[in-house]
């Protein structure tokens, strides 16, 4: 008996390396994820709005033009809405899921031939009452989309990573405010508010999940801060901002007050985010801390690769890893390689044992044959 506890050593720690691993991958994976997700969900509304302005004018040549666009961002939620879809275990999410991007899917041409009707007859009555028929089912369609994604998701992994967008995009928006870059600071803005927009909205919906008590009220006093004053202060001094560096030339005014009210932003969600966790086990908080220890650098690589013009491809785990940039994949591919050295030691503590009736035993192999899985993932 005590040999075979001597033994048994070597193949107990074999498998707590592994299964750190494998959840390190996986942490790695749903980050990348998470981060398609945060952007591409983010404005959904634009590029329709766009193209039904052009559509109004009658200018049938920027039609075409922005129904291409309009089609690249509904492949692209389609596609980030699958992306999802592959790192969830919820079957009843999944399903509606894939049944909303289904939706989505087929409604994109219409109301593109509805923009081109309307772009044709810009004066005809039916054709304005037809667009607005289509601009309504495929807002009331996105929404449907965007909630199911979110029932999907982990809030805690949205909140971390929208956290980190929301730092970046403050920086870029100081940085342009220095620069004098107006396009930059209002775009850069607008995306701030979405991001802010969305994390009131998510979690708000989160808290409905709860009975009233003293975490709820925490959490939605934190939102209630961050929605009704600090946004606006933000939005305030982003129009202070770009109304003095529009002149000719370009007035002074009080940057401080700016980087201050961009920084009560980023505050705000973190807030949000802290409060949100009170109720978290240490075994969950282990798992988030993991987000907030990789460096600022390295932060949301994945999204700044995630232009309009770039879609992400693939329904399958290997297509998905085609598609991550060459920074996500060779983190990845590291682990692996670390993954795949800690399988050649536990096959080898694993072959000395004969697996009837020891249970660890078999729970050893169906680990191996998981890590044989997540092999391929990157091939």
């Amino acid at each position: 008996m005590t040999g075979r506890k001597e033994k048994g050593d070597p193949l107990n720690s074999a498998i707590d390396k592994m299964t750190k691993k494998t959840r390190d991958l996986r942490r790695q994976l749903r980050k990348a994820v998470m981060d398609h997700i945060s952007d591409s969900f983010l404005e959904t509304n634009v590029p329709l709005l766009v193209l039904i302005e052009a559509a109004k004018s009658g200018n049938e040549k920027e039609v075409k033009e922005y129904a291409q666009v309009f089609r690249e961002h509904a492949n692209k939620l389609v596609e980030v809405a699958n992306l999802a879809c592959s790192i969830s275990n919820n079957e009843e999410g999944v399903k509606l899921v894939r049944m909303a991007a289904t939706q989505i899917d087929s409604l994109c041409p219409q109301v593109i031939n509805a923009a081109l009707t309307l772009a044709a007859r810009p004066q005809s009555k039916v054709a304005q009452d037809n667009m607005d028929v289509f601009k309504d089912q495929w807002e009331k369609q996105v929404r449907i989309l965007t909630e199911a994604v979110d029932d999907i998701t982990s809030v805690d992994d949205f909140l971390s990573v929208s956290e980190n967008h929301i730092l970046e995009d403050v920086n870029k928006c100081v940085i342009a405010l220095q620069e004098g870059d107006v396009d930059t600071l209002d775009r850069t803005a607008g995306a701030i508010r979405g991001r802010a927009a969305r994390v009131v909205h998510i979690i708000n919906a989160e808290m409905e999940n709860y009975e009233p008590g003293v975490y709820t009220e925490r959490v939605l006093e934190s939102i209630k801060l961050l929605s009704e004053t600090v946004m606006p202060r933000f939005a305030e001094q982003v129009e202070v901002a770009i109304e003095a560096l529009s002149t000719n030339p370009p007035q002074a005014f009080e940057e401080n007050e700016f980087i201050d009210a961009s920084r009560l932003v980023y505050d705000g969600v973190r807030d949000i985010r802290k409060a949100v966790l009170m109720i978290r086990t240490p075994e969950e908080l282990e798992d988030d801390s993991d987000f907030e220890q990789e460096d600022y650098d390295t932060r949301s690589r994945t999204s700044v690769q995630t232009e309009d013009d770039q879609l992400i491809a693939g329904q399958s785990a290997r297509a998905i890893m085609a598609q991550l940039p060459q920074e996500e994949k060779a983190k990845i591919a590291e682990q692996v390689e670390s993954f795949r050295q800690e399988k050649c030691k536990l096959d080898a503590e694993v072959a000395k044992w004969d697996d009837n009736g020891n249970d660890i035993i078999v729970l050893a192999k169906q680990m191996c044959m998981i890590m044989m899985e997540m092999t391929d993932f990157t091939r």
